[in-house]
């Protein structure tokens, strides 16, 4: 498939041929998409998929028919659902099977990993992190650091802006000798920028900085190589463009060497399997990225991934990555021609390399726009004050979609019918 299709592209009919040309197009069918909409919100919340639907079923069945025998009997036993789960991921960012697993949320391993790699002593102190990093990233970071006694406005380095962004220039030059750990967002939540991961990782080892991602809004649509690259941990969200469901149960990794470390937060759930029930008051860690699960974990939470995992790895994230740079080319090439002239403006790369999955546009009206874009079938999101996400999902969104949706969204601005909508106080997802 040509990655930049818009070269070529200059009517409805090259977007549907585009479409016709797709190999991942038999994909669609396997998502419940809802007739007469154009669902571009896949980096907030992907579709279901039939095969998550059947798995859910299964696991209820699971339930059911076996009761407390569900943990260690049948094709799922529950008792290794976050090992299995996280090895059905490994491919997806560049792991071995043993360095994922599928536990907690987003957050709470952030915490996790936090507690455990972090550790300040006389000289080494800040973390450093991206400014545009998604709130709760923030708020946790800060939290890990006051828990040391520390005081997060002095101990907590946030680089870049929303206005310029990160450049790995700038976060490189911020890893001073004062450095504890590192944490950054492999995409930028608001403007889809991809940063270069490998760079600033390895600029982190070089100066013996543990480094860990959030891949929250690049895990399933972008290609990570996260044990060659060195990167220490990572945590993700499934729900996005793993489409697991919404909540659906977190990840994360831990690079083999740190195999065999206590844990920052240890849980009974994290102990060595073959002694877990032995139920001794000492903690055996378990020898794997499994150490770092706290808690029992939420079967039916998790039901859909093996469903949806089983999509991903059919489609393969190379073929994916692919079809979703073709898709998000053709979105900004139609709001630079489109949407441009009307006001709108876009902080995302058009440079493939450097671009996730998602395409923002920004208007001053933009929250009213979103609105009558949802009133006519396109679903978008929203980020404040003034910025619309647009997330072509390789698995269903079709090159027409993306064209439509720059129609729709033209001739709302042409008409003015996003002003019946500004005054409008539900709350914009």
């Amino acid at each position: 498939m040509n990655a930049v299709p818009s070269s070529t592209t200059h009517s409805r009919d090259d977007a549907i041929r585009l479409d016709e040309a797709d190999p991942l197009r038999q994909f669609r069918d396997r998502f419940h998409v809802r007739p007469g909409t154009i669902y571009l919100d896949g980096n907030s919340l992907g579709l279901p998929c039939l095969d998550a639907e059947e798995a859910i079923h299964e696991a209820v069945t699971a339930w059911r028919d076996r009761g407390i025998d569900g943990w260690t009997q049948g094709d799922r036993p529950w008792f290794w659902l976050g090992e299995r789960l996280g090895a059905m991921q490994a491919g997806l960012v560049g792991a071995f099977d043993d360095e994922v697993v599928v536990t907690g949320g987003t957050t709470t391993n952030l915490h996790a990993l936090v507690a455990t790699f972090y550790r300040p002593d006389d000289v080494r102190t800040r973390i450093v992190t991206d400014a545009t990093t998604f709130p709760s990233d923030r708020y946790a970071l800060a939290s890990q650091v006051a828990l040391r006694g520390l005081d997060p406005a002095v101990h907590l380095v946030a680089v870049g802006d929303h206005d310029r962004g990160v450049h790995e220039d700038d976060v490189i030059a911020a890893l001073g000798p004062d450095v504890a750990f590192a944490w950054f967002n492999a995409v930028d939540y608001r403007s889809g920028r991809l940063l270069d991961m490998a760079r600033v990782v390895r600029a982190c080892a070089e100066r013996g900085i543990p480094v860990g991602l959030d891949l929250a809004h690049s895990a399933g649509a972008v290609p990570h190589r996260l044990h060659e690259w060195g990167v220490d941990c990572a945590t993700w969200c499934t729900y996005k463009y793993l489409n697991g469901g919404p909540g659906a149960v977190g990840a994360l990794y831990v690079h083999r060497r740190h195999h065999g470390t206590m844990p920052g937060l240890a849980g009974w759930w994290g102990h060595d399997k073959s002694r877990q029930f032995d139920m001794t008051p000492e903690f055996t860690p378990a020898g794997s990225a499994g150490a770092w699960q706290i808690g029992t974990p939420s079967v039916l939470g998790a039901a859909a991934l093996h469903g949806s995992l089983a999509v991903a790895n059919q489609a393969g994230i190379d073929r994916v990555r692919t079809k979703s740079l073709a898709l998000t080319s053709l979105l900004l090439d139609l709001v630079d021609a489109r949407l441009a002239p009307l006001g709108f403006t876009s902080p995302t790369p058009r440079d493939p390399a450097r671009r996730g999955g998602h395409v923002a546009v920004t208007h001053a009206q933009a929250a009213g726009m979103v609105k009558a874009l949802k009133s006519r079938g396109v679903v978008p999101d929203f980020r404040p004050p003034n910025v619309i996400r647009l997330a072509p999902v390789a698995f269903y969104t079709r090159f027409v979609d993306v064209w439509d949706a720059v129609e729709i969204l033209t001739d709302i601005v042409r008409s003015g019918e996003y002003h019946a909508f500004q005054n409008d106080r539900e709350v914009v997802a």
